[in-house]
């Protein structure tokens, strides 16, 4: 029997699925080239679903729905708050770029990304393997169409096909993994499945050899080596609108499926997973920032900086269990460090390609090192949040992307044990490398001459809200305390249940 308390966990996905629909039948009487009616529609469904799950991540209630197929937390609430936030933010940024690239012809931009950000929640969510499977392929099959979305282009037709083909491989592979999770251990909720390797019953085997094909899963929906391929070509074929989104939001889903499966449901296996988590994020700290070097491509080295990036993630994923023994103190510095460490990597990532749609405008796309040239002597306020973001990425006081890392490698350097010492100083090392590739850019900015005397302009809204996400970079860098409190107790809540 659905109780109230079902149709309760589930009331923002209710109201953002029927006004996408509502939206693409509104879009069919909309004549406006830039789809103000719909745009407008769209941003004040967000932003109901934004405060509702604020106000449900403000409760800190958790409760299962659905037969435990659900569950609403603090931790899964607020990264549904941070996501419909981002692609808010991300609407705004899009939509002059869009609009001059023929790409509103249709609602099809608004409809897709708010179905893609119903997956995410679902993603987010779930507490039964079938429901992760649901959201990932709603949220991977939206994000190929809007890849796709430019038609006529055949770069982006191209980056569309290699990530639905790669998509539907790391799919494959996250679901053998769950159907031997599943053969093992005979139930699809993830709290049974807990409880029945916990009780140390199963074959060991068995279960590490679906474990590697679910990390394997998970490695890909983050971009990390060796599932990266990916991440280059279609941060660089897809708009770079698209590409926005597709290096925002859904890192956030990534990271709740992530402790979802790995910790949620299969802590007794920590011992196993952790080690993989270490072989993942060495690869992509290599990998990432040394290939980064080699780019004058500023998407495709922003998408090698992101397969460094979510190494640091994974870095703070893999500390929380020392020695075999759940510690609560670690697992909270831990998980709430990586938690913490997403979250502001989204909000840095949302400045900086905001900047790089705000100069595509100028009917060149902006995607070389080179068309940021003497951006300071255009726009020094556009320069100077562009800036502000580099130096965070690249972990630089006092912004956040650096209080982000000093997290991660706490929360290492705490546990104690010898391969994590010796794991953040070669994180340290790697950043002080990807330090280059990030004032590479800033220098071209700041010293080199302008390629054009033409000067930036944007609309008030694109204005307004890029200056206060460059603003909150650095703010959040000056007082981390209250974001990273709110990381902390929301993955204390999630893991007391």
């Amino acid at each position: 029997m659905i109780d109230n308390i079902s149709w309760l966990a589930i009331y923002p996905e209710i109201v953002l699925l029927v006004m996408a629909c509502v939206i693409a039948l509104v879009d069919l009487g909309v004549s406006s080239a830039r789809r103000t009616g719909t745009y407008v529609l769209t941003m004040l469904t967000l932003a109901v679903v934004a405060a509702l799950q604020a106000m449900y991540a403000s409760s800190g209630n958790t409760f299962y729905a659905w037969g435990n197929m659900v569950v609403s937390d603090a931790m899964g609430n607020w990264l549904k708050c941070f996501a419909t936030v981002a692609v808010m933010v991300l609407l705004v940024y899009g939509r002059p770029y869009a609009a001059d690239r023929d790409m509103l012809r249709g609602g099809e931009l608004f409809t897709l990304t708010m179905l893609a950000l119903l997956g995410m929640f679902v993603l987010i969510s779930a507490n039964n393997f079938l429901l992760i499977y649901l959201g990932l392929e709603l949220l991977t099959l939206s994000s190929y169409a809007l890849v796709a979305l430019r038609r006529d282009n055949t770069t982006a037709t191209e980056a569309a096909m290699k990530y639905f083909v790669l998509g539907a491989m790391a799919s494959g592979f996250l679901l053998y993994g769950l159907s031997m999770l599943y053969g093992a251990t005979g139930s699809l909720d993830i709290g049974q499945v807990f409880k029945a390797i916990n009780a140390g019953q199963i074959r060991h085997q068995v279960l590490v050899f679906g474990l590697v094909f679910v990390v394997a899963g998970l490695a890909f929906k983050m971009g990390v080596v060796p599932f990266h391929m990916w991440v280059p070509d279609v941060y660089q074929g897809a708009p770079t609108a698209v590409t926005l989104f597709i290096g925002s939001a859904p890192k956030l889903a990534a990271f709740a499926m992530t402790i979802r499966l790995l910790v949620d449901g299969l802590l007794p296996l920590a011992i196993d997973w952790q080690q993989m988590l270490a072989v993942l994020a060495i690869g992509s700290l290599l990998v990432g920032n040394l290939a980064a070097i080699m780019q004058t491509n500023l998407k495709r080295m922003l998408a090698y900086s992101t397969i460094s990036q979510m190494a640091f993630v994974l870095l703070g994923l893999m500390s929380g269990v020392v020695h075999g023994n759940v510690d609560a103190t670690a697992v909270e510095n831990a998980y709430s460090s990586a938690m913490f460490y997403v979250v502001t990597y989204v909000l840095t990532t949302l400045a900086a390609f905001g900047v790089i749609l705000l100069l595509a405008r100028e009917g060149f796309e902006s995607e070389e090192i080179s068309d940021l040239a003497g951006l300071n002597q255009r726009s020094p306020l556009y320069a100077g949040v562009m800036a502000v973001c580099l130096f965070s990425m690249a972990g630089i006081p006092p912004l956040v992307g650096f209080y982000a890392k000093l997290a991660v490698l706490q929360a290492l350097v705490a546990s104690g044990q010898v391969l994590h010492i010796a794991l953040a100083v070669f994180a340290v090392m790697m950043s002080l490398i990807g330090a280059f590739y990030y004032l590479r850019v800033v220098k071209v900015m700041y010293f080199d001459a302008p390629l054009t005397a033409t000067s930036v302009s944007a609309p008030l809204d694109v204005r307004v809200v890029l200056t206060i996400n460059g603003a909150l970079v650095l703010v959040l860098g000056l007082l981390p305390g209250g974001l990273m409190a709110l990381c902390a107790d929301a993955i204390v809540r999630a893991l007391a249940t």
